[in-house]
């Protein structure tokens, strides 16, 4: 926690001991990352609920035997006469002391109750979250309130409203708002105190102190945090953010609840102090909290811009070349059903393509891959690795895994007359993203000749071949940064974009984002197609500046 005016260590609890026996086994890594694997988390949860109802069947079935032992003696003390008059209350006197006194109080009904539902529990342990997972889902809940402007009051009460100097808008408000607890809040604000982000973890834990005094007195089972504990690390979050005033008056109300506390009496001493030493005259520096820096991301506030409206690109009334058509790309595949084609912009060259494939088809391909998500990756030097910026998993489809596949390999290559066999194009790769799942902006070719795609000796990504296989009710768009264009998720239709210029150049026009979905189950498929063996294809320009 560094200095003794940290908050105090968690009171002694289950759930730590819970969480290091489910380590113990295999677990489900990344569980946040992907939509699919939270409904996987759906099914144990129900399966839990399950285990649960049938305790608190048998549960009630005990206590109602309790009840009727209950009240069979306390009738038998309300006779008219007592067991010394009346030989038949005497023999049930001494029948319930010698016997059924003990039968009760050592029943073994109430162990048996509980050790069903701690084997049902072990059942499904190795599916349960880690640790990591709850971070992870907390840090994206932090990253919707960036991106999207979110009112942390309205998340708290499972409304999503953007606030801004002058207004509040609300976005989205679910059929059955799904409320936070007072626990719930904490342990979000506790991750982004550990991670020394005040910019968060303040009101956060705001709101935790909100709700802890509005059920203060009452202990819920599941919870781990605290009044106390919410203050303490509120005080302090307030105090490494510069607010000296306000972590004193926190620090001494934590004090009401726990007066024999030295360490915070300590803390207020030392709040004290700094206020004393303060020049007259000069009140306590209020510092507006600063957002963490994200040194990989300078062009944070067009993406975000862009993720928060559908960008300024131009329409087909303001540039003629902006048009729909039915195009068939001169192909014979495409002559009796032709491709639904949007301009959508010209600099880059971004063409839409709708109804690309059928609902079947994208479903089929999404139970395809399903069985082989794994946490998706980035280029970081010369490897590949997990990064917070991509939040995914992602599986590979050969075209010989399903004729739809191999179609669709077909389609591809039809539409934008370009070799899609390996190794001139990447296998099929199919993403689902997770819990504020994302993509921050990115290029889809090489930066670099270290790049792990040119170990196929196939050279760079000369186009990108993206098809939404889902709809999401909120969030989720492609987000072209310089362009200042976002194109949102629309099922089945398709996007290609050219991420090399005709000299073999990157084109830096075509940085790119996945926003962060809010609400919805965001499914691609991405065809990268390589510039090796496209030669007469598309070639080179009269200009070596094409």
């Amino acid at each position: 926690m560094g200095s003794n005016c940290g908050p105090l260590m968690p009171r002694v609890s289950l759930w730590p001991l819970l969480l290091c026996l489910a380590c113990l086994q295999p677990v489900l890594a990344d569980m946040y990352s992907s939509m699919e694997s939270i409904q996987q988390a759906v099914g144990t949860e129900q399966a839990l609920l399950q285990h649960l109802t049938l305790y608190l069947q048998q549960e009630n079935h005990r206590l109602n035997h309790l009840t009727r032992f209950y009240e069979k003696v306390q009738a038998s003390h309300q006779a008219s006469h007592s067991p010394v008059q009346d030989p038949i209350l005497a023999y049930t006197l001494l029948k319930r002391l010698q016997s059924e006194w003990m039968n009760v109080v050592y029943s073994s009904e109430a162990d048996e109750n509980i050790q069903a539902l701690r084997d049902g529990y072990e059942k499904v342990k190795k599916n349960l979250p880690i640790s990591e997972d709850v971070e992870g889902a907390a840090k994206a809940l932090m990253r919707l309130q960036d991106v999207y402007s979110l009112n942390v009051n309205g998340l708290v009460k499972g409304i999503f409203q953007r606030s801004s100097s002058s207004e509040s808008k609300l976005l989205y408000t679910p059929l059955r708002p799904s409320k936070m607890s007072a626990d719930d809040c904490f342990q979000i604000g506790k991750v982004a105190y550990d991670m020394e982000d005040y910019y968060h973890s303040i009101p956060w834990l705001e709101e935790a102190v909100s709700l802890f005094h509005g059920s203060y007195g009452d202990w819920f089972t599941e919870d781990e945090g605290s009044l106390e504990e919410a203050l303490d690390y509120l005080a302090f979050s307030y105090f490494k953010a510069g607010n000296i005033s306000h972590a004193l008056d926190l620090s001494r109300e934590y004090l009401l609840y726990d007066p024999d506390n030295g360490r915070v009496a300590r803390n207020i001493g030392k709040y004290e102090q700094i206020l004393y030493e303060k020049p007259a005259g000069n009140d306590v520096e209020e510092i507006k909290l600063q957002r963490p820096n994200v040194t990989h991301l300078r062009t944070r506030d067009l993406y975000e811009g862009l993720c928060q409206t559908l960008g300024s690109q131009p329409t087909s009334y303001e540039d003629p070349n902006m048009l729909c058509m039915y195009d068939t790309s001169r192909h014979p595949h495409l002559v009796l059903q032709p491709m639904k084609k949007e301009i959508v912009s010209l600099h880059p060259l971004v063409v839409l393509y709708h109804d690309f494939v059928s609902d079947s088809e994208a479903e089929t391909i999404k139970d395809l891959a399903s069985p082989w998500l794994h946490r998706s990756v980035v280029a970081s030097g010369e490897n590949q690795a997990e990064a917070e910026y991509r939040i995914s998993k992602s599986a590979w489809l050969k075209d010989t895994v399903h004729p739809i596949v191999r179609n669709l390999d077909t389609r591809i290559s039809a539409v934008t007359g370009l070799n899609v066999q390996p190794p001139y194009a990447e296998y099929l790769q199919v993403v689902n993203y997770g819990l504020g799942g994302h993509y921050e902006p990115h290029f889809d070719h090489a930066t670099s000749r270290k790049s792990p795609l040119y170990r196929t000796n196939t050279g760079n990504r000369l186009a990108t071949f993206m098809i939404y296989l889902s709809n999401v009710d909120f969030g989720g768009s492609t987000a072209f940064v310089y362009a200042n264009f976002s194109s949102p998720v629309v099922k089945n239709t398709a996007v290609f974009w050219w991420n090399l210029r005709r000299n073999g150049q990157g084109d830096e026009d075509t940085l790119h984002a996945g926003c962060p979905v809010i609400i919805g189950n965001k499914w691609v498929a991405n065809k990268w197609i390589h510039d090796y063996g496209q030669e007469f294809k598309r070639p080179c320009g009269l200009s070596p500046e094409d």
